[in-house]
């Protein structure tokens, strides 16, 4: 018969081992230093909380490399109002249409040459197309559109091309300051005469 279980006898089912505690004094195997070593980084509170990309403090690699800054940059990330991004679609891909089919990017979708609507479509000239389609997309190379034409088909753009500003540089007129040089002032003459 065994006893029950009460106060007396209750004991956990693995043998306990504390942790060792640190800096408890010099008689306790871990005072002084508490393990840590003599000064430095690591020494001090906090040290092992680093974040991502922390480099001891040497300048890190995000800040040594080149940037590429604004929203009107063209080789940054395709955000903002002034930078655009297509799904690019090639010629050679439209063969899978029927012949007089319309190429909309609903129909692409369904074809599974792109996955949504998000995002503009584009036509490249990359291969070869023999059947006369209708295509109707936000962008289209000028070879693309030239063999598709070839072939019979007819191209229209669902967003009209942005047309790039020239800027032009107002020069100042060369024969009016010459002109303002050689007329001497009113009262210069009068001084002169007198």
């Amino acid at each position: 018969m065994t006893d029950s279980l009460n106060l007396t006898n209750l004991q956990p089912a693995q043998a306990r081992k504390d942790r060792k505690r640190v800096g408890r004094g010099l008689g306790s195997g871990k005072g002084r230093y508490s393990g840590r070593g003599i000064k430095g980084q690591k020494s001090r509170a906090g040290s092992h909380k680093m974040r991502a990309g922390f480099e001891g403090g040497q300048m890190p690699i995000y800040m040594r490399l080149g940037k590429q800054r604004g929203n009107t940059s063209k080789d940054a990330m395709p955000i903002g109002p002034f930078r655009t991004e297509t799904v690019p679609v090639n010629v050679r891909d439209l063969d899978r249409f029927d012949s007089g089919a319309e190429v909309t990017p609903e129909t692409l979708v369904e074809k599974r040459l792109i996955k949504n609507t998000k995002i503009d479509v584009k036509v490249l000239g990359t291969g070869e197309i023999s059947k006369q389609l209708t295509v109707r997309v936000h962008a289209i190379s000028a070879t693309a559109r030239e063999k598709i034409e070839k072939a019979g088909g007819t191209v229209e753009l669902l967003r009209a091309p942005k047309v790039k500003k020239v800027r032009h540089h107002a020069a100042k007129p060369a024969a009016a300051t010459a002109e303002t040089e050689q007329e001497p002032d009113a009262t210069q003459a009068e001084e002169t005469a007198e």
